[in-house]
């Protein structure tokens, strides 16, 4: 039996590892493709927790980061079992949104799929957007990728 479907095991580069599960999987015996949302999210849920922001963190009153554009890239389909690491990388930081770049890989290093997810930094009661606070701004500095873009206003 699975303890865990995913966890963190590497804070740098930033990777989870995830393990498809039976249920994730159509009739054909591989992942709907709806699954690989989830497991681009839950990766960068555990990234927010590992930097201190997001929903849970004590840094949630200086924003809280929505989501405002996601994409994915299927390279190899996923039976049940698979084991994927996703790494996440910091691309670039702009006034109010940054974009995290994922890269699942399979165990013999084939990059299975790949995202972009670009949140956005929002006041959670107003809905509106707002400047990326300084301090976030630092600690995303720290996981950004080689030629990222660098940081803009």
């Amino acid at each position: 039996m699975i303890e865990s479907t995913e966890f963190v095991i590497a804070r740098q580069p930033f990777t989870v590892r995830r393990t498809v599960r039976w249920v994730d999987c159509d009739p054909a015996g591989v992942a709907y493709t709806g699954r690989y949302t989830d497991y681009l999210i839950g990766a960068v849920m555990h990234f927010y927790a590992h930097i201190g922001w997001g929903p849970e963190s004590e840094n949630g009153g200086n924003g809280g980061l929505a989501c405002k554009h996601m994409s994915l890239t299927f390279h190899k389909s996923l039976p049940p079992g698979s084991i994927v690491d996703m790494r996440i990388q910091v691309g670039e930081i702009r006034g109010r949104t940054f974009d995290l770049h994922v890269e699942a890989f399979l165990p013999d290093g084939q990059l299975a799929f790949e995202g972009v997810f670009s949140p956005i930094c929002i006041a959670p009661d107003e809905r509106r957007s707002l400047s990326l606070p300084q301090a976030l701004r630092e600690v995303l500095g720290a996981h950004q990728r080689a030629g990222a873009g660098g940081v803009h206003a």
